[in-house]
């Protein structure tokens, strides 16, 4: 009994002993972190925090110059240092939290904890961060541009033969699984040392084999068309259209959009201002005449029984075709000449001009019974003769100016599909339906001119709404020009 009453007595004179006289040694040693205390695997053990957070930074500052390998697109690598990812020290409060242990609590709870400091260390984790956007721009601008389209494998024919290009395999850098594969390594995985990391590169297939083209040799359906009456201008349009779409390969489920493939319409491009139609009058435009193209294609498609997914007729009619046969495309009002490959097998579009004509073929594999034909019939509705002409005053113009513009006669027609089985007609079917503006032959006649006399006379002619009464009294009054041709219809 006495002995253990001693051994109470002394434990009371330590902990007296550490509550009165320790005080400034008590002080001292909470002014700096205890021994056992690490982060990550730096010990902090009698480090102030100010000595604590600095020899973090530092390790901070040695790991973020390590070489950081990012292994993009066909086994290309754009090195970068982990401070350029913008590597940075995710949880800085450790070191208060540290420097906190063993200062809170009564005597015999700190007591406790300095002892089991002696047998096992505290570990504060030194948790990492990246700038995600930073990372997210240097994959966008320095690792992306190893990216590579498929390309898929394709026809060309020349001289009456075909010849298959071999595809390319495409690859595709997949930022953002890439953003988190970098992030999760260094944040959670990293050894602080040099490393490689592989992005996430998305592989493309190209379609089609030498297998699959080898049966594109059949001539499924061709259309030709004339411009002999165009101009230079126009004639260079048609033929630079026809370029853009020769040698298209288009698989099965393919979608085409003729406005995509001869776009855009700049000199750069090829095309050149000739007339077009806008708002029912003859405009002079770049790439005008590109609708012969569009136009020419789609009765080729309709021979080849292809599915037509989107077309549009002109505001006024051609001359090219029959009504309803044609096929306009326009920046300006959306319109474009759309069709699929409904078939099993490739096509390939063939397209030459020749003689001031165009010709487009499509090629495929015939799968049509031999004695199946289709032809397509345009059958006339309704025909719009137009009015008397048109006449426009322009006092800005002296007498003796005049432009005319020639008239266009308005349809409402549609386009029939004729199928026949060994000469024996067995499907009518409606195509479309189409409908063209009349328009009015017009003329803009000046009226400038310091005679009164003269003034009446062209006005009094113009107030008959004859074009021809208005160029006899030209003549009449000006000296003999030769008059500007009409403009013909596109």
């Amino acid at each position: 009994m006495k002995k253990w009453m001693a051994g109470c007595i002394a434990s009371v004179l330590v902990l007296f002993g550490l509550l009165t006289f320790g005080g400034e040694v008590r002080a001292e040693e909470e002014s700096t972190i205890k021994n056992g205390i690490y982060a990550g695997e730096i010990n902090l053990s009698g480090m102030t925090q100010e000595q604590a957070r600095s020899t973090v930074e530092e390790f901070i500052g040695r790991i973020s110059q390590a070489q950081i390998t990012l292994e993009a697109a066909e086994g290309n690598q754009v090195t970068v240092t982990a401070g350029e990812l913008g590597l940075s020290w995710a949880n800085p409060e450790l070191i208060a939290e540290a420097a906190e242990l063993g200062t809170r609590g009564n005597v015999i709870e700190r007591y406790k904890l300095l002892k089991d400091l002696e047998h096992e260390n505290r570990v504060y984790p030194i948790l990492l961060s990246l700038d995600l956007q930073t990372v997210n721009d240097i994959l966008n601008t320095e690792c992306a541009k190893y990216d590579t389209e498929a390309r898929d494998a394709s026809l060309i024919r020349e001289d009456g033969q075909f010849r298959v290009v071999d595809g390319q395999v495409g690859y595709h850098l997949d930022v953002e699984t890439s953003i988190d594969r970098i992030n999760d390594y260094l944040t959670k995985e990293w050894d602080y040392q040099s490393c490689s990391i592989a992005l996430d590169v998305i592989v493309d297939q190209p379609r089609g084999s030498r297998e699959e083209l080898a049966v594109v040799q059949d001539l499924l359906g061709t259309c030709t068309t004339s411009f002999t009456s165009s101009n230079a201008s126009r004639s260079a349009n048609v033929t630079n259209g026809c370029k853009l779409v020769n040698g298209v390969t288009l698989y099965p489920g393919e979608e085409f959009s003729t406005y995509d493939a001869v776009s855009p319409f700049t000199e750069k491009n090829g095309y050149h201002m000739a007339g077009s139609y806008l708002n029912g009058k003859v405009v002079d435009s770049l790439g005008g005449g590109i609708c012969q193209v569009s136009t020419t294609l789609y009765n080729a498609v309709l021979q080849a029984e292809l599915e037509v997914t989107e077309r549009h007729n002109h505001s006024m009619v051609v001359s090219y075709v029959e009504p309803s046969a044609d096929a306009a495309i326009a920046e300006s009002s959306g319109k474009d000449f759309k069709f699929v490959n409904n078939l099993d097998d490739p096509i390939y579009i063939e397209g030459y001009v020749k003689d001031k004509h165009i010709t487009f073929n499509i090629y495929g594999r015939e799968t049509r019974d031999p004695g199946h034909q289709v032809r397509y019939e345009s059958e006339v509705l309704e025909v719009i003769n137009p009015p008397s002409d048109t006449i426009y005053a322009d006092a800005t113009h002296p007498i003796g100016y005049i432009t005319t513009e020639g008239a266009h006669i308005g349809y409402k027609a549609r386009l029939w599909k004729i199928v026949t089985q060994d000469g024996v007609e067995t499907s009518r079917t409606q195509v479309n339906s189409s409908s063209y503006k009349m328009v009015p032959r017009s003329a803009t006649v000046g009226t400038a001119t310091a005679d009164p006399q003269a003034y009446a006379e062209i006005m009094a002619a113009i107030g008959t709404g004859s074009i021809d009464h208005v160029k006899d009294v030209i003549a009449l009054l000006v000296p003999p020009s030769p008059p500007a041709p009409e403009t013909p219809p596109q």
